[in-house]
Parts: C-alpha cells; structure tokens; sequence
C-alpha cells in the first residue's frame, strides 16, 4: 500500500491566525473571543505581501466563516534609496534603521515614513529628505511652542480654560484655522491617508507661526492674555493632532507645556481624547480673506525681490489687483500695508491702469474642456477684446464669471461664453519705476520711486535691526530695558534724530546717546553701538 504524503503550504499557517490564535474551536472561551475579534478592522503589509498574508487571510476567513478576516487592508510601498534604486546590501546602499533614528530622531523619521508620500507608493529615504522634515515642520513646531514658552513665562501667564473667546481678527482666524484642522484631519485619519494628515498639520505649523505668531509679535511683547490664551490653545490642540504621527516630542511639550499650563490635564497627550471641531468659531470670509492677503504678500514680496530693493526700506505706495479685494475688510488691507513695508495700498484696476502693459491670451485648456469646438471662436473673442478692460471686468465679476460674447448662432442668435480668471493667460509688464508681480490673476504693482524722507525711514529699519542682533549677541533677557551709546555717519545720525523715539520703543531703550569715542564699526551701516542694561 502506497503513502501519499502531502504538505500544506506554510502561508495556510498565516491564513489561519485569526482564529488559530484563540485555539478556535476546541479551547474554552474560544468561540467568545472570536466573536469580539473577527474580522479585523486593519491589516497593513507591503505590496509583496498580496499573494501571500493579504490573500490567504481573506481566502481561509471566507471558506471557514464565509467572511474576510479583514475590513481593511492598506498595501504598504517599498523603501527606495535617495537615487530610487532598491536597497541592496550589494549596491552598499542600505540605511539601518536606528543609526538614522539616532542621527535625525525616531520622530523625523516616523514622521517622513506617514507624511512625505502616499503608504502605497514606493518611498526614497535619505539623509538630507528627512534633515529637510525637520527644518520644514518639526522644529518649526519646537520652536512656536518655544516662543510660547518664552513670553509665557515673561508675562506670568496662566491658562484660564473658562475665558471668553477673544474678538481680535488675528485670534478669530486661527482659532477658525484650528477647527477646520481638526475636522480635515479626523476625516483623513479615517481614511487612513497619513500624508494628507501630514500635509493639512504642517500647512498649519506654517500659518502659526509663520502669520499668526508673526502677525501677533508685539502682542507678544506686550503680554497680551488674549494673545497667549489663543496660542495655548492652538498648539494644545496641534499637539494632540500630532500625537499619533509623532508621539515622542509631543509627549514631551504636553508635560512641560500643557500640563503646566493647565494643572487639571490629563497624564499625557495618548491619554487624551481626539479633538472635536465646534463649527460656531468657522469663520471661512475670514479664512479666505486672510489667504488672498497672505497671497498679495507673496507677490509683493516677489515684485520686491525683483526690484531689489530691501522689505525693510519703505515704499510709497503698492496697488493691488485680486477677486475679493474690493470686499476685504479694512484691517487685513492694513496687515497686507505692514507686510509689505508701503505707506498705501490702493486698487490697481482703479487707479493703475496706466502702469503695466497687459498682453492677454486664452487658457485653451480650461476653455476647450467646457466649450469644445467652440473654443477657437472664444479665444479670438478675448484677444480682440481691450486687455485692460477685460481683466478688470472678469476679476471683478469673481468666481461666478464674466459673459463674453463670441458669434452668432442661427438658433439662438448672440453665443455666449462664461469665462473666469483661471480661463485668461495674463501677462502684466511693469512701466519704468514700477515692479510688478502676478499670478493667477491676481497682482501686486509696487512704486519704486524712493524720497529723501522714505530713504531716511529705511535707515531708521536698519538701526533698530542692528541694535537688536547687539541685544541678541550680548544675550539679553526679552524684557530687559537698556542703555544705547552711538557713533555713525551723517545720514544714519540724521535718521537716529529723527526717529529717536520709534526706535527707543523697538529696542526697550531709555537713553539712546551719540558718542564720539566709540569704535569704529564694522557692519554696512557704518554705526557703532555700546548697549548696556539698565539696571546694570
């Protein structure tokens, strides 16, 4: 008599752990704890995996139980080098993981592994791409919470959970920004998508600290409660939204930070409950107020740039061309003023026409997709249309469009076309004494001309900058008043004169005295400085 023996391949082994694991059914209680168990909610493996645990999971659980052993699975991307290339101990390519842990931290490197890229998608790991994580976000984070930390402690602050919710814009927005996280954040976790986590996290760290704490600064200064209040809670809030993604420097700020800041918290952030968005503080005008001024600031900044003419010296005027300016509140157009460092920001639909040469086109794929065959007629229609006159209607007629019409229908008699911004190609040349930057529609047109008066104000920046980098290097408290001793040619003397006062306030000074015996100075201005404290 013949034996035949046969073999079970080992991945049936895999297959049956989810009820394997309980001893299913012979072991007492088996039957229970399977029940609470099965299927699972999450599996997660890498791509090679599918054959052999994702397939055989799914293949045993459904002839056994007629069901999958699973809900969800989520096929993970392989770990590439720097160059692409799949690590290989042959090409001499492979990084371990705890030398990198060690160099850049195990929550840079969690950090990149969730957020730099799709879980499913193949992934380049390197040193400079995770230097270059904790650069962007994290040590932005680390030091908003710093900053926090600073004039917190500066100001004797304490968090009082039960204070009225501050009505200044800036504390509105945030806060608006904040709820609006959380809800985008709670839904990307859900679906499992840890790169638009990190992605909606890190554009708020970004508008944190980058707008808000900037835009804030002298209510820093100041130990404005409203001001602190608003930052504490926001990065509380940001700090438990991190949490999962990374949860070792979040623990740390939760005990240092949060739990002093608010005794009755609870042991740590992993113990907390996930945030909940209220909708009441959503305010999106404001939101979307705050980005169009945010994006007129880059494109002044840009117009700045090419120009070189430094953020810091004063310009007489900017105009600005945008959907929504028209209607934006009086208090953002002032920050838009400050940011870009101008004496007066007006329309430049209204008042600059004059000033950039308008060359204009058809976007052909925006149009061609909406309007098909009809697209050549439209882009004819827009280019023997007056440029100016165009872009000035179309941006003022917003998202909901401006009709152009485009010929004659035998049915229906004029055709019309509904066009936006997004369907003009809009290139603006700046005249002399003029630079312009655009995008998108929208523009920022700064005047370059520069007066006596507006070149001593710049001079006046530059001093205070200076004698802030001495205040910096001499390490001196945030709070300390000091003394200010100075020698300088006649131009920057001048300034000092005359801005004495502004810049006594910038600096914390009270006293700001020329001094012939000085030194002479080596920086661009050609002022020496002797800063000594006041209770000194």
């Amino acid at each position: 008599m013949n034996r035949v023996s046969e073999v079970i391949d080992c991945w049936y082994d895999s297959g049956a752990m989810p009820f394997a694991q309980w001893g299913y059914p012979h072991k007492e209680g088996s039957v229970e704890a399977l029940a609470g168990a099965y299927p699972a909610d999450f599996i997660c493996e890498a791509i090679d995996q599918t054959r052999g645990w994702f397939y055989t999971l799914m293949t045993i659980g459904t002839l056994v139980f007629d069901e999958s052993s699973y809900k969800t699975v989520l096929c993970l991307g392989h770990i590439l080098d720097k160059d692409g290339r799949k690590m290989s101990k042959h090409l001499g390519n492979v990084l371990q993981p705890m030398p990198l842990m060690d160099q850049h931290g195990a929550d840079a490197v969690r950090w990149y592994m969730l957020a730099a890229g799709s879980p499913w998608s193949a992934r380049r790991v390197g040193h400079d791409a995770l230097s270059d994580v904790v650069r962007k976000t994290l040590l932005t984070y680390w030091n908003t919470v710093s900053f926090f930390s600073l004039y917190a402690h500066a100001a004797n602050f304490e968090f009082a959970a039960d204070r009225r919710a501050s009505e200044v814009t800036m504390d509105r927005w945030i806060i608006s920004e904040l709820n609006q996280l959380v809800t985008s954040v709670d839904l990307a976790f859900e679906e499992f998508n840890s790169q638009e986590v990190g992605r909606l996290l890190a554009t708020f760290i970004d508008d944190l600290s980058n707008w808000y704490v900037r835009r804030s600064r002298r209510r820093f200064w100041d130990g404005d409660t409203d001001a602190l209040s608003t930052l504490f809670t926001s990065l509380k809030t940001l700090t438990q939204l991190m949490s999962p993604m990374v949860p070792f420097i979040t623990e740390h700020v939760w005990q240092v930070l949060i739990r002093q800041g608010e005794a009755t918290e609870v042991e740590s952030v992993h113990l907390t409950s996930f945030p909940t968005s209220d909708a009441s503080l959503v305010d999106e005008k404001l939101s979307s107020e705050v980005a169009l001024s945010r994006r007129l600031v880059e494109l002044g900044r840009a117009a700045r740039a090419e120009s070189k003419i430094k953020i810091r010296q004063p310009l007489s005027r900017a105009l600005v061309s945008a959907a929504g300016y028209g209607s934006m509140s009086q208090e953002i157009r002032d920050q838009i003023t400050d940011e870009l460092n101008v004496l007066q920001l007006d329309d430049l639909s209204t008042q600059g026409a004059d000033l950039v040469s308008v060359l204009l086109k058809a976007n052909f794929r925006n149009i061609g997709a909406r309007y098909g065959a009809d697209v050549q007629a439209i882009a004819s229609a827009i280019t023997q249309a007056d440029p100016n006159d165009l872009v000035s209607r179309v941006r003022a007629a917003g998202p909901q469009g401006y009709e152009i019409n485009f010929g004659q229908s035998h049915e229906s008699g004029e055709k019309v076309a509904t066009i936006t911004i997004d369907d003009l190609v809009v290139t603006e040349t700046p005249k002399e004494g003029w630079s312009v930057a655009s995008h998108a529609g929208e523009s920022v047109a700064l005047d370059l001309e520069l007066t006596p008066e507006l070149l001593q104000a710049g001079l006046m920046r530059e001093v205070i900058r200076t004698i802030q980098e001495a205040r910096k290097s001499s390490d001196f408290d945030i709070s300390d008043r000091i003394h200010v001793r100075w020698s300088a040619g006649a131009d920057v003397a001048a300034a000092i004169a005359r801005y004495e006062s502004e810049i006594a306030a910038e600096v914390l000074a009270l006293s700001i005295a020329e001094s012939k015996d000085l030194a002479s100075a080596a920086n661009e201005l050609g002022l020496s400085l002797e800063i000594t404290r006041a209770n000194s």
